[in-house]
């Protein structure tokens, strides 16, 4: 892959409905489109999905940029490329900023596919043609707004329900959820909400037959994610804590989770994120894809990474229509009875819309080789 250059675009997406998490509520979508080109005139796609806030981890959509920019371009054109897996290692004294390295990374990825003509998901080694999914639902203003949307959803045929909670917003929810919906999978996604002197109240968590709590505790207590999972049955996820194969290796060997959530962007790209699922189903871990309100673009990037064997649970790529009037996508991600079938096409299987990211996008700069 003789790379000629590299688009950077920053595009503006407008959410149907707010989504509200423990640490901030979203209304818009702000995030960084990547496409590299090579000489034959092939272009490959990626997405950075950072915030502008450093709420979710120290990187932002501004940091993003300026390390692509001026540090992570300059790097991936300065020599051919013959595999995305070089890219990684080309990356290697960057520290982490993993966000950033996986916008790039993954648009290496694309274009290594289109140009084998082959989809991105059997390039990676999935084994899967569809891939089972459920919803992530944000804190809501009243717990009815919640029920009635978990309704909806059930409906729509997704095959699990995320809700959001924090203090003030957990236990008597969960209470209002199971005397409505006694039998629907269920987890709870704490983002880190939490203190390890909430043991005694995280415990209740076990009363309501939840399939998992995600990152009760802040990212960087692994030690006390293990004393808390010793104090329950239900497994705990881990997802901000694992921004490497090293943290999920050292979270395993804790005992710090029973689960991992592997994010591709939190994680610096489709190779490690990789690696981190080769680990854990070496080590009987089950993984699941998680989602950070990503474009077509990036959904498709998901797809393809879930398709790997040891995505056992259903993920978080809703269909693009639950959050975008018009994605960026040519056909967009649609989900039937809770299953996404897996595109054949090459590369990440969808076309990126140029008159759709022309009209959401409001600058963008052209790096050449």
């Amino acid at each position: 892959m003789d790379l000629t250059s590299v688009t950077l675009r920053r595009l503006r997406m407008c959410l149907k409905t707010p989504f509200t998490t423990s640490f901030g509520s979203f209304k818009e979508k702000d995030f960084i489109l990547v496409e590299v080109r090579d000489r034959e005139g092939v272009s490959g796609w990626g997405e950075s999905v950072a915030f502008t806030t450093p709420w979710y981890t120290e990187e932002t959509l501004q940091t993003n940029w300026h390390l692509l920019e001026d540090v992570l371009i300059p790097m991936l054109l300065e020599k051919p490329i013959h595999h995305p897996d070089q890219v990684s290692e080309l990356f290697v004294s960057v520290k982490r900023n993993q966000m950033a390295k996986s916008a790039l990374e993954g648009a290496v990825w694309d274009l290594y596919a289109r140009r084998q003509g082959k989809p991105l998901a059997k390039v990676l080694g999935g084994e899967k043609t569809a891939i089972e999914v459920g919803i992530s639902l944000g804190i809501q203003p009243k717990v009815q707004d919640l029920l009635h949307r978990i309704e909806e959803s059930i409906k729509e045929g997704y095959r699990r329900i995320k809700i959001k909670i924090k203090p003030g917003w957990d236990m008597d929810i969960l209470a209002e959820i199971r005397c409505h919906f006694p039998d629907v999978p269920l987890m709870v996604d704490a983002n880190s909400a939490y203190q390890p002197e909430d043991l005694n109240h995280l415990k209740r968590l076990d009363e309501f037959n939840l399939m998992m709590v995600e990152q009760p505790l802040a990212s960087e207590n692994l030690i006390d994610h293990a004393i808390l999972q010793q104090s329950l049955s239900t497994p705990i996820c881990l997802d901000e804590s694992i921004g490497s194969l090293e943290n999920a290796r050292q979270a395993i060997e804790l005992g710090s989770c029973g689960i991992i959530n592997i994010k591709i962007g939190r994680v610096g790209g489709l190779t490690p994120a990789k690696a981190i699922h080769d680990l854990c189903r070496e080590k009987g871990i089950p993984v699941w894809c998680g989602g950070m309100l990503e474009s077509g673009i990036g959904r498709g990037h998901n797809i393809a990474l879930t398709t790997l064997s040891n995505f056992m649970m259903p993920g978080d790529t809703a269909a693009s229509a639950r959050y975008w009037d018009r994605d960026i996508i040519c056909p967009e991600v649609t989900v039937t009875n809770g299953w996404i079938q897996v595109p054949q096409s090459p590369g990440i299987g969808y076309e990126p819309d140029q008159e759709a990211i022309d009209a959401y996008t409001l600058y963008s700069n052209t790096y050449r080789a």
